[in-house]
Formats: C-alpha cells, structure tokens, sequence
C-alpha cells in the first residue's frame, strides 16, 4: 500500500485490487463500524472518512459493492508512458500487457554555455523534443489505435481508458496530435509517476494503473 499527502488535506492511499475487501474490514474494525454513502464510508467512532476511486476504465459504479463487483473484471486499458529519452505504449487485459512497443530517441541536454550558443542548443533541444513527441505519436497511433473506440476493433477488444505516465507536458504533447483524438477523449486524469519508460516500466505501469485509490481524512 502507497500513501502520500493530499492537497486540501489527508493523504491518499493506493491498494491492489486483491486487497482492497480487506482494506475495507480493517476501516470498519478500526473505526467501530462505518456508515456508507456511495463510495464513501465515514468511520462510527471519529467521523473519518474514506472515498474510494475505481480504476481506471470503470465507470457507472455508485456503491462498494458494485467496485468490488467491477474490480474482478477489470477492463482493457492502453497505457502511453513518455520521458526526455523513451517512450512506451501497450495494451493491457488485467495486467497482463496484450501489445506493446518501445522507443528510444535523442533529446540534448541543457548546456550551461551563454549567449548565442545557449540559444542555440536550446532551440535544438525544442526541435529535438518536438520530433521526439512526434515519433511517439506514431507509434501511440500504430500501437493504440486500432484498440480506441471506434477504431474497428471488435467491441471486446476495445480500451476502456487511457493512462499516462511519465511527464505531463510530453504526455500532453504526444496526445496534441489530431490522429490520437479517440485516446484523448478516453483519457484517465490521473497521470503515472514512472521511470524512463522501458518494457519492465510498462509492466509495472500496468499493476499501478490498476490499483484503487482511496482518500482518507483525517
């Protein structure tokens, strides 16, 4: 289990899917029993709160009983993973990665020269990191694609959302291409915080994109 702070306040927790039946007998013990309303209990004994998230892909569910329902069949998600240097795209059933591919490309470093020179290897670095974003559009769009809403796939095969990771603006980026559309329209807000993206990155994006995220206050 994850945990971090909260803007706002409390801190939020992140739970595999297998444990979180029992994450929820742990808040009842330990608050004397809860009231539910939707996904948010409030413990008996102090009044704390918990408002759990579904995953990524699952939508349409109002009470716990429904997540837990939901949580054993998880949908089909496609996963874009972009850094300076790499980029990531994959498919995946539970998670168990279906079709991927993985790219490397250059992007120069900053330079601590001045003047003119500064100027530019910073204008080179922009182009660099345009034609990097550029490459990973492609192959979001040759990967990806054929598996978005109404991309011909067969219904069954077809994702459910789409999760980012890596760095924000470049994720940004890759989906400002107009041929990725249907992913954007499907994007989850949550974005994964990962390392440069490489196959054994994508396999551990897949089990964290799938896990719940749970809001706690205090």
């Amino acid at each position: 289990m994850k945990a971090r702070p909260a803007a706002g306040g409390g801190r939020w927790v992140e739970i595999s899917p297998d444990r979180v039946r029992g994450w929820l007998d742990g808040f009842y013990g330990r608050h004397d029993g809860a009231t539910e309303q939707g996904l948010v209990l409030t413990g008996t004994s102090n009044g704390d709160t918990a408002t759990l998230l579904p995953p990524p892909g699952i939508t349409g569910v109002d009470d716990l009983d429904g997540l837990l329902a939901a949580l054993r069949r998880p949908p089909r998600i496609a996963l874009l993973l972009v850094r300076k240097g790499a980029v990531a795209v994959g498919v995946v059933d539970g998670t168990s990665i279906t079709t991927s591919k993985v790219d490397r490309f250059y992007v120069q470093g900053r330079t601590a020269a001045g003047g003119w020179s500064q100027g530019r290897y910073a204008r080179r670095r922009a182009n660099q990191t345009d034609a990097a974003a550029g490459r990973a559009a492609d192959i979001a769009a040759r990967v990806l694609l054929p598996y978005a809403p109404g991309g011909g796939a067969d219904p069954a095969d077809t994702v459910a959302a789409l999760v980012g990771g890596g760095d924000r603006q470049l994720v940004d980026a890759v989906l400002a291409d107009r041929r990725l559309e249907p992913l954007l329209a499907i994007r989850h807000p949550h974005l994964l915080d990962v390392a440069e993206p490489r196959l054994s990155v994508l396999a551990e994006a897949a089990v964290a994109a799938r896990r719940v995220h749970i809001h706690l206050v205090p």
